[in-house]
């Protein structure tokens, strides 16, 4: 059988046909949708999308703020003021793929520091970031004039106007006031919901870290227009402008500052001069450190030797670190004895110069006796064995630990300066939890004068003073006074004395009474003997913490002043400690003196020791209470 195939030409000619008019109109479809898409663009959003390209050819710029200034208590010259000078940014987005490496090492050779210092601040996964990140601080004018002749090789890098802080000769208030730097990446992590951005300057310690929100006040904006090589290509200019901080007024006192300052000396301690309502006229503590140092080329070098330094001069001695409080703790045990009437304080206790017990020794710090003593004579010549005895058969320790919680101490007294620590007041539990071990009555006796371990802060003890004075009340200490305005002055808040501690349903009024009276015999009849201050009559307490060593002692001496007045407002109070790292010289009372004689006497150190006859005072060596 065949087969008879036909062929249809036609058939050939129609396909290709069919698939050009296909292809046709695909072609005009896409064309339409640009055609639509293109008016869309340019005449119906035309004006939206040419303030977006002007938008993106923008650049803002961070106007720094000036920070608020800090004055003492009279409130004429600033102790910290404000400094022009610039500084030096990157914007890592704005740098060509491949050329940061080069941008980074050019650039810190114009800066004249080391390449390592701009690396660190521009970390690899910033190189997309179009924020602005602060690479040097503190550049002069003549170095960003070098940098402005080399702009064109330097893409991505500007600069700008920003305040510097500069403390001048402040001294010991270095530990008050503090220091400012740039924020770091775990303090942005926290402060980065409360506004802080990456190279903002933030306060590190003391009042401008305490109050840094107050002081920083609020950065301003400025926009302009600018090319591709960041030119400014018209004169428009949005500018939002930057909000100075607050002024702050501190209750220190720069003249009394200065005076504790001296008295103290080149000795490693600390000073507290503060009034009853818990105002801190001075606050020294030695070594310290020049807060300057953070402005300076070498701030790196001279940093990192600061905190190689054994003697800690980083270190606020007056409430960082925490000693014994020696015979200062017999205010405390005086105060404990006659309020809960657990001896008639005229009962006699004979001080024969020691004591047998535990199989021990226990020789008073006079090793010759202070014969037969009551609670007043005990006080004032500061008898080791009156204590130890009433101590241990009387008060007892959980007297001793509720009075001395009541005091305020083992806590935070709340100062307003950052890094407060609390000290330790022991107990029966507290020594089974630490040491395993039971409480013994040679525990009580040891901690009844201030020995053992029971461990307090210079300004504690102070408070402790300040309780006495106020029959019962203790107030939170604290160096800021007032805020103000910076630019009309006026007063924005004030700061009142606030109560932290009340005693007066625990103590009547009259038992504060006697311990004030038997703390005055302490200087007129005791151990402390600087009663040739004609300026002002002192009430106070002597102690001497042992710390192992044979010829070195914690010095202590609390004291205030006038006593003979009941207007707490003319009143100060002056704790002085000396360390044990010092050579001895049973320099706190001396100090105290020349600290009170300058206040009431108005008069500077030089002319306090020359009124008090000290001017060619020689250290009295070996001498204890």
């Amino acid at each position: 059988m065949t087969s008879i195939f036909v062929f249809d030409s036609s058939l050939n000619d129609e396909r290709p046909r069919r698939r050009l008019r296909l292809f046709q109109w695909f072609l005009a479809g896409i064309f339409l949708i640009y055609g639509v898409r293109l008016f869309t663009m340019q005449v119906l959003s035309g004006e939206s999308y040419r303030q977006m390209s002007l938008d993106i050819a923008k650049r803002t710029t961070v106007l720094p703020a000036r920070r608020g200034e800090i004055y003492d208590r009279n409130f004429i010259d600033p102790l910290v003021v404000n400094n022009d000078t610039f500084a030096v940014t990157i914007t890592p987005a704005e740098v060509p793929e491949g050329a940061m490496g080069d941008l980074i090492t050019r650039t810190a050779q114009l800066l004249g520091v080391p390449r390592r210092e701009v690396d660190e601040k521009i970390p690899p996964q910033y190189y997309r970031l179009y924020q602005p990140l602060e690479i040097a601080a503190n550049v002069p004018f003549e170095i960003v004039a070098v940098l402005a002749e080399n702009l064109d090789t330097l893409p991505g890098l500007t600069w700008q106007a920003k305040p510097v802080r500069n403390y001048g000769d402040i001294g010991s208030l270095s530990h008050i006031i503090g220091y400012v730097g740039n924020i770091t990446r775990e303090e942005l992590i926290l402060l980065y919901n409360e506004g802080y951005q990456q190279g903002d300057t933030i306060g590190k310690l003391g009042i401008e870290r305490q109050y840094d929100s107050i002081l920083r006040g609020r950065d301003g904006l400025e926009t302009r227009t600018v090319d591709v090589r960041g030119r400014h290509i018209s004169r428009d200019l949005q500018r939002e402008s930057p909000v100075m901080g607050k002024n702050l007024i501190l209750t220190i006192d720069k003249s009394i500052q200065l005076l504790a300052e001296k008295a103290l000396g080149t000795r490693m301690g600390a000073v507290v001069v503060m009034k009853p309502n818990g105002e801190t006229l001075a606050m020294v503590s030695y070594p310290w450190y020049d807060p300057n140092l953070f402005n300076r080329s070498t701030m790196v070098a001279e940093y990192s030797a600061l905190s190689r330094n054994l003697n800690n001069p980083f270190l606020n001695r007056a409430i960082q670190s925490m000693y014994p409080p020696a015979s200062t703790f017999k205010i405390l045990m005086s105060t404990a004895l006659l309020s809960e009437n657990l001896i008639n304080p005229e009962v006699r206790i004979n001080c024969t110069g020691g004591i047998n017990y535990g199989g021990r020794l226990w020789r008073c710090w006079a090793r010759g006796g202070h014969g037969w003593v009551n609670l007043q004579q005990g006080l004032a010549v500061s008898c080791d064995i009156y204590f130890w005895l009433t101590g241990r058969d009387h008060v007892g320790v959980d007297r001793i630990n509720r009075y001395a919680r009541s005091f305020g101490y083992g806590a935070l007294t709340g100062i307003d300066l950052p890094g407060e620590i609390d000290g330790l007041v022991p107990s029966s539990q507290w020594k089974e939890l630490r040491y395993h071990e039971r409480w013994l009555a040679g525990d009580t006796m040891n901690i009844s004068i201030g020995q053992g371990f029971t461990l307090v802060t210079p300004l504690q003890i102070t408070n402790m003073v300040a309780t006495v004075i106020n029959d019962g009340i203790g107030y939170r200490p604290h160096v800021l006074k007032e805020i103000r305005d910076p630019v009309s002055g006026v007063v924005e808040q004030t700061i009142v004395p606030e109560i932290i501690h009340n005693m007066q349903g625990e103590v009547p009024a009259q038992v504060f009474e006697t311990v004030r009276y038997n703390m005055r015999s302490v200087v007129t009849q005791g151990s402390a003997r600087v009663d040739n201050i004609r300026a002002v009559e002192l009430a106070g307490k002597t102690g001497t913490a042992e710390v192992g060593l044979p010829d070195r002692w914690h010095c202590w001496f609390t004291a205030y002043g006038p006593y003979n007045t009941t207007n707490h407002d003319e009143q100060v109070i002056v704790t002085v400690l000396v360390e044990a790292s010092n050579p001895w010289d049973w320099w706190s009372p001396y100090a105290t003196a020349i600290i009170f004689q300058g206040i009431f006497a108005s008069q500077t150190y030089e002319e306090a020791i020359t009124a008090l006859g000290w001017q060619y005072l020689a250290p009295v060596q070996g001498r204890r209470e």
